[in-house]
């Protein structure tokens, strides 16, 4: 793995993209402004776990969405697979990713794409990690998805992925609280769901939500053979202090909510959060290990 100094930076990389989108599509700067948010953040996010790896590894990005952080990775050295494939709540990403595979191909960045859905993944005992980043809320089959990827990995090899969880009563993409179950919720707040709350395609959005717990995850891998699961309580701090740090990210959650976490940070005690055990806390942070043979 080279020196974290001769990485190639991934702002220079998000410039580029910049530069052919204004000059492209301009009216789609707002949308890259998400991504590029969500991009940085994966790679905060997993640094730690590509630090362990060679250069060359065989890296699987699990719903790569606007394809940047899988195009920045392929920078960097590793082998990666973007498997995206455009599905509901998701129809917006097909013009942006065009633009960025335009930026990806003239610099020599390209994944390898892999167009179909992690329920019907087929690779095995071939990536050295995988990972994904708010996906698994949204897969139909969150048994098939965890098996299939897990088995995609070599023994000794990780899948870390991070989500909502939802034994938490609270929904992130449309900020309401929650009502037990999916369809009472729907019921109690159906005109915020589909009229307000200002996502691209809302319908879309809330018919891909699959309400997936930390006590399901846990249960799905407890059937597996040769797998392991750890749930990361830490996570739940960096989540709340990305509340104070990125605006775009902040923005997307409700006024009165922002109030409140940033009270708790600036008190300290959003620290305490990481007490919390991981099956009542808001978000998954969790990692499926492949036993050694």
């Amino acid at each position: 793995m080279p020196e974290i100094n001769s990485l190639p930076p991934m702002e220079d990389w998000l410039a580029d993209v910049r530069k052919h989108v204004l000059g492209s599509a301009p009216d789609m700067l707002a949308i890259l402004d998400v991504y590029e948010g969500e991009a940085r953040f994966g790679r905060r996010y997993i640094a730690a776990d590509l630090a362990r790896l060679p250069k060359g590894a065989a890296v699987l990005e699990v719903g790569a969405g606007s394809l940047l952080l899988s195009c920045q990775l392929v920078r960097e050295g590793f082998k990666v697979t973007a498997l995206e494939p455009v599905g509901d709540g998701f129809s917006h990403f097909e013009h942006l990713r065009e633009l960025i595979l335009d930026s990806a191909g003239i610099l020599g960045c390209v994944p390898q794409m892999l167009n179909q859905r992690a329920e019907d993944l087929s690779i095995k005992d071939y990536f050295d990690y995988a990972f994904s980043i708010n996906v698994m809320e949204h897969v139909s089959d969150v048994n098939a998805v965890i098996a299939n990827v897990g088995v995609g990995l070599h023994p000794g090899a990780s899948y870390r992925f991070t989500c909502p969880n939802y034994l938490f009563p609270y929904e992130p993409h449309f900020n309401i609280p929650t009502l037990f179950s999916k369809k009472l919720t729907e019921k109690a707040f159906k005109n915020k769901i589909f009229k307000g709350s200002g996502l691209p395609d809302p319908e879309g959005t809330w018919k891909s939500l699959n309400w997936i717990t930390v006590r399901q995850v846990g249960k799905i891998v407890g059937l597996l053979h040769g797998f392991k699961v750890v749930f990361n309580r830490r996570f739940l701090v960096s989540t709340l202090e990305r509340i104070g740090s990125d605006k775009e990210f902040a923005l997307r959650r409700s006024r009165w909510m922002r109030v409140f976490i940033l009270g708790l940070i600036k008190l300290r005690v959003h620290r305490l959060a990481g007490f919390i055990p991981a099956v009542l806390q808001p978000v998954i942070d969790c990692t499926l290990t492949r036993g050694e043979r």
